[in-house]
């Protein structure tokens, strides 16, 4: 079952979702929208290897926003910082910024429970687009959980600003065959 607006509403107030700044004017009928951080990260290797440590640079969105490029990774973050010990949240880009030709967190929407922190946002563009500080750019939806709850208890807890792969934490990935 997926939280409608008002039981969102009625969540973050008496704290089984955690979602700050909380604005009622971002609550949709079944969703929250979240805005954009004010910083971006772009990986500085043309190379991106999933077993390393890959070094990112930091882009700070001024007052004149900031274009993204098509064929570079960005990664992005929430402004609100976003949790629940209840609730399985799910993160998708707002349709009107698809409009856009923006593609937001299209590979990872699923949260954990128990995460809280600012949100890491995968952002693709088809063409180049200016993006701002502050704009609505997704919206999270919250979804009943059935069973034993585990809480999340990993490598991106209590995230603030965008986050690089930590996939180099794993254990190991298996050799390549060839």
């Amino acid at each position: 079952m997926i939280l409608t607006g008002p039981e969102i509403t009625a969540a973050v107030g008496d704290g089984r979702i955690r979602i700050s700044p909380f604005q009622l004017d971002q609550v949709n009928p079944n969703s929250y929208n979240i805005c954009l951080g004010e910083e971006l990260a772009v990986y500085e290797d043309g190379v991106i290897d999933a077993r390393a440590d890959n070094p990112t640079r930091a882009i700070g969105i001024g007052p004149d926003g900031y274009v993204l490029r098509p064929g570079q990774l960005y990664l992005g973050h929430t402004h609100e910082e976003v949790g629940s010990d209840l609730y399985v949240p799910l993160l998708f880009g707002r349709s009107s910024v698809g409009r856009l030709g923006l593609f937001v967190e299209i590979t990872a929407p699923i949260g954990d429970i128990g995460f809280h922190g600012q949100w890491t946002l995968m952002l693709s563009p088809v063409r180049p687009l200016r993006v701002y500080r502050g704009m609505k750019i997704g919206q999270i939806m919250f979804f009943v959980s059935l069973g034993r709850v585990d809480l999340y208890c990993g490598k991106y807890q209590a995230s603030r600003g965008p986050q690089k792969s930590r996939s180099w934490v794993d254990a190991a990935l298996p050799a390549s065959a060839g």
